[in-house]
């Protein structure tokens, strides 16, 4: 496989997404766009990466130097384009700690998540990272969800790699330009970036689970 740049498009349509980055215990919040630690955890999944693993931190090292773009794309409806709806979910644990260490038998939480939303991700970088990730998708070890295990995708996720940035583009947007959507994009440096997200894994053991090294970004509004 060759090491060249390379541009991986993937699809995210689903009833249901949930993007969290800054939120934990009783109150899961959601994001408005993917975030690349939920991108990183996908891939893992697909190529079967088991929590904490070697192989997992040295794919997590590797995917930190490729770049994401994420792309709002526009639900149409009967008459018009969908809005994307936050919804809030009454949801209970069982069998969790309480801070004096007793297990709780019920305890509430809530948990945000988006409704009729749907982006186009483009990861660019290493065409044998990319090309080693497409292959994984195309036939995954393990489940892909969208951010949460009840967020299920209702399309394939994989849509494609390609060598050229507007090719990879034409599988997600068609022809249409992409000043017409809402994105946002990695900044190169921090001055061109309008804000931090803690969203780079580290790694996803589960005992010492850490998404927490930053990532400068900017938002990009569509532009009609």
């Amino acid at each position: 496989m060759s090491s060249d740049k390379k541009y991986l498009a993937l699809r995210l349509e689903g009833p249901l997404q949930s993007w969290g980055f800054d939120s934990q215990f009783s109150r899961r919040n959601t994001g408005l766009m993917p975030t690349k630690s939920a991108i990183a955890g996908i891939c893992c999944a697909a190529l079967g990466h088991p929590r904490g693993g070697d192989k997992e931190q040295a794919f997590l090292a590797q995917f930190g130097k490729i770049k994401m773009t994420a792309i709002a794309i526009p639900r149409n409806g009967p008459k018009k384009e969908l809005p994307v709806r936050r919804m809030q979910d009454y949801h209970t644990v069982q069998n969790t700690k309480t801070a004096k260490g007793d297990m709780k038998d019920c305890h509430i939480t809530h948990r945000q998540y988006l409704a009729d939303a749907a982006f186009g991700i483009l990861l660019e970088g290493d065409g044998a990272l990319l090309e080693e990730i497409t292959h994984a998708l195309a036939d995954p070890v393990w489940g892909i969800w969208l951010g949460r295990k009840t967020c299920i995708p209702s399309a394939p996720v994989l849509a494609g790699v390609k060598e050229k940035k507007e090719d990879a583009l034409r599988l997600l947007i068609g022809e249409r330009p992409l000043h017409s959507f809402t994105r946002q994009e990695e900044a190169e440096s921090f001055s061109k970036g309008g804000d931090s997200l803690p969203d780079s894994p580290v790694s996803f053991a589960t005992e010492r689970r850490n998404h927490c090294s930053p990532r400068r970004v900017r938002m990009i509004q569509r532009n009609l």
